[in-house]
C-alpha cells in the first residue's frame, strides 16, 4: 500500500495524520478525527506548547494526549521513513471517550484544591492534579510517570497499591480516609473517594482526595481539652457545674454533688435555680447571668446562698461564659470557690445604708462618708447607729465583720462594695 492508499484509508476513520514543517508548520492533514483543517492546527500547536513551546516536538516513540474531549496515543516516526528533511510525520488516533482533565474540565481538574489523580494497575501514575502534586511537595510533571514505590514508603505504596486492586477488583468506588507521610516527613490525613475509570485502553484507578490534616489535628486536639477538663471536674476538688443558657445543669463533677448532698445523677438535668436560696443575692446572680448569656461580660464573681438540705450556706462563684460552635447561645461554667458557715438571712438595708458600710470598710471617717453622699454629719450618724441595731454589733470595726459575714460586702472588690452591686464599679 503506498502512502496514497494509506491516506485514503485513514479519511473516514477517528484518526488524523499531518505533516509539520520546521517542527510546528502544518504541511498537509488528513482522516476524519478533527472536523476541519482549523482543528487540527489548534491540536498541533496545543501539543507543541505541552512540551515546551510553538518550535518543539517531542521525539520519537509513543506519546499519549487529549484535545476537544478525545484521548490521543501519538506516534513519531523515526527519520528514513521518507519523510523530507526538517518535516515531522505524527498520527493522532481516537481511543476514548472524554477524560478528566478534558477539554472545558481541564483547568477544573488541574486547579480543583482537592487531590486527584489517575493510577494504572501496576500502580504508575498516569495524571495528577497540582494539589495532589503537593502533597508530596513537588511537581504535576514530575509525578506523572512515576510509580507508587518511587514517592511513598514501602509500607504505604503496599497498602495503596492493595486498595487500588480492591478498587479494580470490585469494579465500584471506595470511600476511606487514609494516613500518609509529608514531605517535611510528618504524617496526613486525607479522605476521599477511589472508583475504576479507563484510561484509553487501559484499566486505572482514579482518587481524589481533600486533605484534613488540620482538621483531624484540630480534632484531636478537641479531644484532648475534653479529657483534660474531665480530669479537672472529677479529681481536682473543685465544684463544677456547666450550665445551659436556660440555666439547667449539663455536666457537674462529684465535689459538687458532694458538696450539695446530692446524687450526680440528680443533680445532673436539674434546674440551677433549685440549688439557690431566695435571697437579694439570686436576684443580683440573675442580673449577672443575663449579661453573661446576652455577651456583654466574659466572666464574673459573685455570691449567692446555697440550698444545703435544710441548711442554708453563702458560696463564692466564679461564672465563665463558654461558647460552642453548635450551640446559639452559650453555656456557663460555674465553680464554687469557697463556702461559708450557715448563712443567717440579711436585715433589710437602704441603698444609702449599704454605701454608708462600704465607705466605712474603706476606711473613711463620718465626716468623709456625709461629703461623699452630700449628707449631714448628723444623717450618717443616725445610720450608724441604725446600722449597729439591725446587725447586732457595738463598734465599728465589728459593724464592717458584720457586713462581710452576711454577704453585704463582697469579699472579693476593693474599694469595697455590695454583693449584690448591678455593676462592678458600683459600691451599691
Amino acid at each position: 500500500m503506498d502512502e496514497a492508499d494509506f491516506k485514503t484509508l485513514l479519511a473516514p476513520l477517528p484518526v488524523s495524520w499531518w505533516e509539520a514543517e520546521s517542527g510546528s508548520e502544518l504541511v498537509e492533514s488528513g482522516g476524519g478525527a478533527f472536523a476541519d483543517e482549523r482543528t487540527a492546527r489548534r491540536f498541533l500547536q496545543a501539543l507543541c506548547a505541552d512540551h515546551g513551546g510553538p518550535s518543539r516536538l517531542p521525539g520519537e516513540g509513543p506519546y499519549q494526549a487529549w484535545f476537544e474531549g478525545r484521548t490521543f496515543d501519538v506516534n513519531w516516526p523515526a527519520r528514513g521513513d521518507g519523510a523530507p528533511a526538517g518535516r515531522s510525520r505524527g498520527l493522532a488516533v481516537e481511543v476514548g471517550g472524554p477524560v478528566a482533565g478534558a477539554g472545558p474540565y481541564a483547568s477544573f481538574a488541574d486547579l480543583s484544591p482537592a487531590a486527584v489523580f489517575v493510577r494504572d494497575a501496576d500502580g504508575r501514575h498516569v495524571w495528577a492534579n497540582h494539589a495532589y502534586a503537593h502533597l508530596y511537595g513537588t511537581t504535576r510533571d514530575t509525578l506523572i510517570g512515576r510509580h507508587l514505590a518511587e514517592i511513598d514508603r514501602p509500607d504505604d505504596a503496599a497498602r495503596f497499591l492493595a486498595l487500588d486492586e480492591e478498587v479494580l477488583t470490585g469494579g465500584h468506588s471506595v470511600r476511606h480516609t487514609l494516613v500518609y507521610r509529608r514531605s517535611d516527613g510528618s504524617c496526613g490525613h486525607a479522605a476521599g473517594y477511589r472508583f475504576p475509570v479507563r484510561w484509553g485502553a487501559r484499566r486505572c484507578v482514579a482518587g481524589i482526595y481533600v486533605d484534613i490534616t488540620d482538621y483531624t489535628r484540630a480534632l484531636d486536639q478537641r479531644r484532648q481539652a475534653e479529657a483534660d477538663l474531665r480530669a479537672l471536674r472529677d479529681h481536682s476538688g473543685l465544684a463544677c457545674l456547666r450550665l445551659s443558657a436556660d440555666g439547667v445543669v449539663r455536666d457537674a463533677g462529684t465535689a459538687a454533688a458532694e458538696l450539695l448532698h446530692v446524687r450526680l445523677g440528680d443533680l445532673v438535668g436539674s434546674p440551677a435555680d433549685t440549688l439557690l436560696a431566695r435571697t437579694p443575692e439570686r436576684t443580683a446572680l440573675h442580673r449577672i447571668w443575663d449579661d453573661l448569656i446576652a455577651g456583654r461580660r466574659r466572666s464574673a464573681r459573685t455570691s449567692a446562698v446555697l440550698v444545703d438540705g435544710d441548711r442554708r450556706r453563702r458560696a463564692w462563684i466564679h461564672l465563665s461564659a463558654v461558647r460552642h460552635a453548635a450551640d446559639r447561645l452559650p453555656g456557663v461554667w460555674a465553680v464554687i470557690t469557697r463556702l461559708g458557715l450557715s448563712y443567717e438571712a440579711q436585715p433589710p438595708l437602704t441603698a444609702a445604708q449599704v454605701r454608708i458600710l462600704a465607705l466605712l470598710a474603706a476606711g473613711h471617717s463620718n465626716a468623709d462618708i456625709a461629703h461623699t453622699l452630700h449628707l449631714s454629719r448628723q444623717t450618717v450618724d443616725y445610720h450608724l447607729s441604725r446600722l449597729r441595731h439591725l446587725l447586732g454589733v457595738a463598734t465599728r470595726p465589728a459593724l464592717v465583720a458584720r457586713a462581710y459575714v452576711l454577704g453585704i460586702l463582697s469579699p472579693h472588690s476593693w474599694p469595697p462594695r455590695s454583693t449584690t452591686a448591678a455593676h462592678p464599679l458600683s459600691p451599691a
